[in-house]
């Protein structure tokens, strides 16, 4: 029994030597592995508490048994155990040995792992970092009247630390057969691909390409060229919220041979929110203003919830609205899409 506790005490004891150990103001003392310096928090990970978020600002001194990544101000890596004495961090590097520096000079703190997936973010490859979703809704009648609704949707988004690419599909097609004949009611397909580059941490730039074609306005196709700028309003965690400005061309091309092509002023706003853990919100509205034909606009607007049943699946509720101020004569202004079933998700 002697031998038994001498073992375990001996084994606890080593535990704290080769973790880290972070010391608060107040006196308390938290062991663990370093992960990060997330923004104002320091964030360790105990094997018995779990992760750990303390204030920057109440750490007094902080140490690692394993290597962590020291960025700077100024924008150098330092990669080594660490250790503080008074207001300086001692980084003990293999190739330039101990390397002293203030804390106000710190920036980031990173483990290994946190590092290199900082580096996956910075250096991707085009296939790397693509995360979206495939989304599918059937349904059909039979019996008196013979009726098949089919809608698909898909996105894919590529972000990193300094850009991002994004791109969407949307189509719905319906059929009916009454009295053995088959009649079309709904041929709608929308798409495009757009563009984001970070010029400062709120201020972007953007450009996109949007494609349409709607069999019942007779439209044929609709390519809408865009850019301009955009403004990260909110940008956290749980709520992204985007407004964004700028020019378009949009050309017009219908069945019935007439063909419009007009300037356009650009405004609106994107908005992603996690209702909860499973649950997240999407919108986006855009409304165009023609400056070639004043007084005649349109309006995009996009709204997605969707409901996480497992990792890769989810149910999904989406609505989509395209108005026209000025149709061809007989058609209506507005095109609205809604579709509900289960949504694939993926990301690499």
């Amino acid at each position: 029994m002697t031998t038994t506790r001498l073992l375990a005490l001996i084994a606890l004891t080593a535990t704290g030597l080769f973790a880290g150990q972070v010391t608060m103001k107040n006196g308390d003392r938290f062991t663990g592995t370093v992960v990060k310096l997330d923004g104002k928090n320091l964030v360790l990970k105990s094997d018995y508490a779990g992760p750990i978020s303390v204030p920057w600002e109440a750490v007094v001194s902080i140490s690692s048994s394993e290597p962590l990544s020291i960025t700077l101000q100024d924008g150098q890596l330092l990669v080594g155990q660490v250790s503080t004495q008074d207001t300086k961090f001692l980084i003990e590097t293999k190739s330039a040995g101990t390397i002293t520096t203030e804390r106000e000079a710190v920036k980031m703190v990173r483990s290994s792992a946190e590092q290199a997936e900082a580096d996956r973010y910075l250096n991707p490859r085009i296939t790397d970092l693509w995360a979206g979703f495939l989304d599918l809704g059937y349904s059909a009648a039979r019996g008196n009247s013979s009726t098949n609704n089919l809608a698909v949707s898909a996105n894919a988004t590529r972000a990193t630390t300094r850009d991002k690419i994004g791109v969407y599909y949307t189509s719905l097609y319906a059929s009916n057969k009454v009295g053995g004949k088959s009649v079309v009611s709904a041929n709608a397909q929308r798409g495009g691909i757009n563009y984001n580059i970070n010029l400062r941490p709120r201020l972007f730039a953007f450009g996109s390409v949007d494609l349409e074609s709607d069999e019942f306005q007779d439209l044929d196709l609709r390519f809408v060229p865009a850019g301009g700028l955009g403004f990260h309003a909110v940008k956290h965690e749980r709520t992204v919220f985007d407004l964004f400005g700028g020019g378009a061309l949009n050309r017009e091309f219908f069945s019935t041979g007439v063909k419009r092509t007009s300037g356009e002023i650009l405004a609106g706003d994107d908005l992603v929110y996690k209702l909860s853990s499973i649950t997240s919100l999407h919108q986006r509205l855009t409304f165009y203003p023609n400056v070639s034909r004043p007084g005649e606009y349109r309006t995009n607007f996009d709204l997605s919830a969707a409901t996480t049943l497992k990792k890769w699946l989810a149910w999904q509720l989406s609505a989509s609205d395209r108005l026209l101020s000025d149709p061809l004569p007989g058609k209506k202004k507005n095109d609205f899409i809604f579709t509900t079933g289960l949504r694939v998700t993926f990301a690499k």
